[in-house]
């Protein structure tokens, strides 16, 4: 990497509650924030982030973006006064899907009622950049602004082109991460119908009897800066992206590649970015989907990625405790990662109670454990994590991350 990137604000929201804390929290903890079979975030009301007149110009999935960037951009300090031009400042955020709940809503109004009931709001509700752009407007922020579509890997994408965009001198500073609000009728069906969700409504990552994902929702920000602007203002670095790396499978539009070779390299990619290797890697976030495909795929690209260190690194799934968020996954899934690394602690595979054969490496099954530092002459680093996204269509996108 060219210098150093660091991270100085996070928020979410999640099934688990409206802050990173309710969500990194609850996952160390066991708390399952899937009810009846899908992950909502019950406790989001945008109202309590939002003018009226915002709310009815944005859908759910931008106001998730909004409501979680004001938790990120308030621990940065920026909240008062932004410490940057602002046509230095950077957004992107990632999403899956966009707004369908509105595309869904205006459909049938179009149907039912005709055009002349068909919102003028409508393309810019659901327009797959719309939350990027309610965010920065939220700011002022003037830097490059835009959305990522890659699907269930959108949000660690969005991270890292934030990053290259610092690292490249487009921007002094960026605000990323990921939402998705795709809990609707027609991506149910839809998703069901592709037999891609679990007809138990239990996510159980890496288990023998895991069926599916689970549908969920929320967003994850991300303040990122260089480390010196953070210093100059007092402002805790809370952890630093060490390494991007992406591929793509090239295979299937919904199947992973089911030797891992891929997603490997993604994973390989990132530590060269880092400037590390498969010894300093202390924990793994998974993409952990519960699917009958990912998982074992996933194992498989650890391994390759690892080799004989996989054996002895904890992993484990967000996804056991939130269901798969989809576009947000994986911003929401960096700032889980880097809580565990600050805290020493692997949050637990929840649900994980009988492991699959083909799935056989340390997924930490229903309670936390201590992440155990690497003595390989890396000095007082602090410990080094990545976490892997991928998406339908083959998007495979790994961070190295470091608290």
């Amino acid at each position: 990497m060219n210098g150093r990137v660091v991270i100085t604000g996070v928020g979410a929201i999640t099934p688990l509650g409206n802050t990173a804390a309710s969500l990194t929290d609850g996952w160390r903890d066991g708390v399952v924030g899937v009810k009846d079979g899908l992950g909502r975030s019950e406790q989001f009301d945008p109202l309590d982030f939002m003018t009226k007149k915002e709310v009815r110009r944005s859908d759910r999935f931008g106001q998730f973006a909004v409501a979680s960037s004001q938790e990120a951009v308030a621990q940065a300090g920026w909240d008062h006064e932004l410490p940057y031009e602002p046509g230095r400042v950077g957004t992107v955020v990632g999403t899956g899907i966009g707004g369908l709940q509105s595309l869904e809503e205006q459909e049938g109004i179009l149907r039912e009622r005709g055009n002349r009931f068909v919102s003028p709001l409508a393309v810019p509700l659901l327009m797959g950049n719309a939350a990027s752009a309610a965010v920065a407007m939220s700011y002022g922020f003037h830097g490059q602004t835009f959305g990522v579509v890659s699907a269930c890997a959108a949000g660690a994408n969005a991270v890292g082109v934030g990053v290259r965009m610092i690292e490249t001198g487009d921007a002094d500073a960026a605000i990323v991460g990921g939402s998705e609000a795709a809990i609707t009728g027609l991506a149910g069906a839809a998703f069901t119908r592709m037999g891609a969700t679990s007809q138990i409504g239990i996510s159980r990552p890496f288990d023998a009897r895991r069926d599916g994902f689970i549908m969920g929702e929320g967003a994850g920000s991300l303040v990122l800066e260089r480390p010196e602007a953070a210093e100059s203002r007092g402002v805790e670095i809370l952890g630093e992206v060490l390494g991007y790396g992406s591929t793509t499978d090239a295979h299937h539009l919904t199947a992973p590649e089911p030797t891992g070779t891929y997603s490997a390299r993604a994973i390989t990619l990132a530590l060269e970015d880092a400037g590390l290797s498969p010894s300093d890697v202390d924990y793994v976030n998974a993409h952990g989907t519960s699917t009958p495909l990912n998982d074992p795929s996933e194992t498989a690209a650890i391994k390759l990625a690892l080799g004989d260190e996989a054996q002895r690194v904890p992993i484990s799934s967000t996804k056991s405790a939130t269901g798969h968020l989809l576009g947000a996954s994986g911003a929401v899934e960096t700032i889980a990662t880097i809580a565990a690394l600050r805290e020493g602690v692997a949050p637990p595979t929840l649900g994980l109670e009988e492991p699959d054969e083909a799935c056989d490496l340390d997924y930490v099954p229903l309670t936390a454990k201590p992440i155990e530092r690497r003595e390989n002459g890396n000095g007082d680093r602090g410990l080094i994590g990545i976490t892997n996204s991928f998406g339908f269509g083959g998007h495979n996108v790994v961070l190295c991350l470091t608290a």
